[in-house]
């Protein structure tokens, strides 16, 4: 049963050419982050960092749908494509407002690579939107996203509380350490939680957002392929 249809032809060239630069960069950044410049000395390693989660998940959507456009796979994973699009969302908003309030808030060890830096947390993001929004048409059922968006969610929050701050003594704050971004660790209990329960708002928020944007992007390209009446 088809339960979806791209805006674009999805196995045309210009598709083709798009989805190979997106997998080609999501697959060399994580490959260098995981890898190459990855401490582990750290217990978590690298996927102490919601950006790393997120830049794994950009990769396993650029993956799947590159391979739909070659003809390896027939499965379309509208769902994670979804969920990849608030996540990322998400580790844009985060980082920048929390960056241009003091960058010392996300980066313990100064400043990342500066082209680093706009590929994690705008570039990449920006060219899994494009896809998603006017290639691939998500967001139809968008209601659809939301258990995936909760279990990512708590997952990452179980995932630092539980076990990442337990077992890591770095960053320090002025309440507690070992949490990824430093201003975690500036705050209580009580005052992460409320941070995590309006994130998690946002989410749904963004998600909204994203539907709305699907949903105009949808109407306009589909009114403009529509064959004119002869005169």
């Amino acid at each position: 049963m088809v339960e979806h249809t791209h805006l674009i032809d999805p196995k045309s060239k210009p598709v083709l050419f798009y989805r190979w630069i997106v997998f080609l960069l999501a697959a060399g950044y994580m490959l260098y982050q995981i890898v190459i410049a990855a401490d582990y000395l750290f217990p978590g390693g690298p996927f102490r960092f919601l950006t790393i989660w997120a830049l794994c998940m950009s990769f396993f959507v650029a993956s799947r749908q590159l391979a739909f456009t070659e003809g390896r796979s027939s499965l379309l994973w509208s769902r994670m494509v979804m969920v990849t699009c608030v996540i990322n969302a998400l580790v844009v908003a985060l980082y920048w407002r929390l960056y241009f309030t003091d960058p010392a808030l996300v980066t313990s060890n100064g400043p990342p690579v500066w082209h680093q830096e706009y590929y994690l947390h705008l570039m990449g993001p920006v060219l899994q939107w494009i896809d998603a929004l006017f290639i691939f048409g998500a967001f139809t059922r968008w209601w659809r996203a939301i258990p995936g968006l909760v279990a990512v969610f708590l997952g990452y929050v179980l995932w630092i509380e539980l076990f990442v701050s337990r077992f890591n003594s770095f960053p320090v704050g002025s309440v507690t350490a070992g949490f990824p971004y430093p201003f975690l660790n500036s705050l209580t209990l009580d005052g992460r939680l409320a941070f995590y329960g309006t994130t998690a708002v946002q989410a749904v928020i963004v998600l909204g957002i994203f539907a709305l944007i699907g949903w105009s992007v949808r109407w306009v390209m589909t009114r403009h392929a529509r064959p004119q009446a002869a005169p």
